[in-house]
């Protein structure tokens, strides 16, 4: 129960943070010794968050499917992440990525990005102005996220504060097109539980889905409020210090 507690808690916060849910994951998980395996928990608490951000933005979603255009922008935003992540896993080049000195000059690298990109000038919305070229920019983008560290929310938010778009429309971007790569990661993690022809079902895995679904739903909603009145600097300078935290250990 204390490694689900904890690992809810991790992946229900970062997931939606500019500051790497893999990167924190891995951290934790080495710090603790927890059982990076448990393809059954991470199915759970990846659940829990796509459950909380299809919640939050439940009115938008229906909208979305009303307008098949923005629908498919959707979809079409991951498409890149998918399929690199896809060959990454295929030729098994995961696990040469989590290591401390990549997660911590990534954290560092591109917590210095957010911070810079959080400089523009805001000039578009997402109703009026995320059109397919602002699609395709942001989806290769969070292909970078793949790498333990940069953070998928970080790397889409940076990209569309490049592109002019308010912090709070920046974070909704962000958390509309995790949606799909959510979805995956969910459907991967189910396909390797039923490779490997585990049917163990149990309440750690209720509590999986509830803790990781109550954590991330307060994360995208309080996160949302702190980004309409301050900006991304507090995000930026935590990656720097905790990468620099990283690579004095790692080195």
């Amino acid at each position: 129960m204390f490694e689900v507690i904890i690992l809810s808690i991790v992946q229900g916060v970062t997931e939606f943070l500019p500051i790497s849910s893999s990167a924190h994951l891995v951290l934790v998980s080495k710090y603790f010794n927890f059982n990076n395996e448990n393809f059954n928990l991470d199915i759970s608490l990846h659940t829990g968050s796509l459950l909380a951000v299809i919640f939050f933005f439940r009115k938008e979603l229906l909208d979305f499917v009303d307008n098949r255009v923005l629908f498919f922008k959707i979809i079409l935003s991951s498409i890149p992440l998918i399929f690199f992540g896809f060959l990454l896993v295929r030729f098994q080049l995961l696990d040469y990525l989590r290591s401390y000195k990549i997660i911590g000059w990534t954290t560092i690298i591109f917590g210095i990005l957010l911070y810079l990109s959080d400089l523009m000038q805001v000039k578009k919305t997402i109703i009026k102005n995320f059109k397919y070229s602002s699609v395709i920019y942001i989806s290769l983008f969070q292909v970078l996220s793949l790498i333990p560290g940069v953070s998928r929310s970080g790397i889409a938010i940076t990209a569309a504060r490049f592109l002019n778009f308010s912090r709070v429309d920046s974070a909704k971007i962000s958390f509309l097109i995790s949606i799909p790569a959510l979805s995956a990661v969910s459907l991967y993690n189910l396909q390797n539980l039923l490779v490997e022809k585990s049917s163990e079902v149990s309440l750690l895995n209720f509590f999986g889905i509830t803790f990781s679904f109550f954590f991330s739903y307060l994360t995208i909603k309080y996160f949302l409020k702190f980004l309409e009145k301050f900006s991304l600097f507090f995000f930026a300078i935590y990656r720097v210090v905790l990468g620099s935290i990283i690579l004095f250990y790692a080195y």
